[in-house]
């Protein structure tokens, strides 16, 4: 089992890589923020792996951190969600992020990543909190969950974002900043995402 790769980045996209280790071309399987990290093609780079085993497939995941990699692992035990799906969760949300929202029980927030329906976000939080009961105790840190008619507003403003060129983990964390103050009330996309830039680009 390969558990990490070091080699000449010969290729990218936001969703693969092809790392050159020793002649031999490895396909990588990468979250956003990973591929975020990565070098100019022909540089070096270290990942760490997740080599995901099927009868008919051997596919590579890579990350740029152990705290990725852990997650990524816990969220394929889930029913439902493949090493695809807990990769796009993982290119939506960061994992520190994602820790926060199911220690707070916050499946309103886990429904804004695409391809995460309700009762996705609803078994997230259930089995992760049973796996993981240190989750749920915590130093109060966690975050409050959005309330419920926010997660279409949240959703669309960290689209919107995302299409600007903002890296969707901050532009997650920016907006859920604004939909969870006090003082928001009830702002439009509109409102959010004149907000959100005005924060993002200080």
């Amino acid at each position: 089992m390969i558990a990490w790769l070091k080699g000449r980045l010969m290729d990218k996209k936001v969703d693969e890589v092809v790392l050159d280790v020793g002649g031999i071309g490895y396909l990588v399987h990468v979250p956003l923020s990973t591929y975020y990290s990565l070098p100019e093609n022909g540089k070096e780079v270290a990942l760490l792996i997740h080599t995901h085993v099927r009868e008919d497939q051997i596919s590579l995941y890579g990350f740029n951190s152990e705290a990725e990699r852990e997650w990524f692992r816990h969220l394929i035990r889930i029913s439902g969600i493949g090493p695809r799906l807990a990769v796009n969760i993982l290119s939506g949300i960061s994992a520190e992020d994602l820790k926060l929202a199911i220690a707070s029980g916050d499946a309103t927030r886990l429904r804004a990543i695409p391809g995460i329906g309700k009762k996705t976000a609803a078994r997230m939080v259930v089995e992760l909190k049973e796996l993981y009961p240190s989750l749920g105790k915590g130093d109060g840190t966690a975050a409050a969950p959005l309330p419920e008619d926010a997660a279409t507003l949240f959703s669309d403003a960290v689209s919107a974002l995302t299409n600007l060129g903002f890296k969707p983990q901050e532009a997650s964390k920016t907006v859920r900043e604004i939909l969870s103050s006090e003082t928001a009330g009830a702002p439009s996309l509109k409102d959010i995402i004149k907000t959100a830039l005005k924060s993002l680009q200080r």
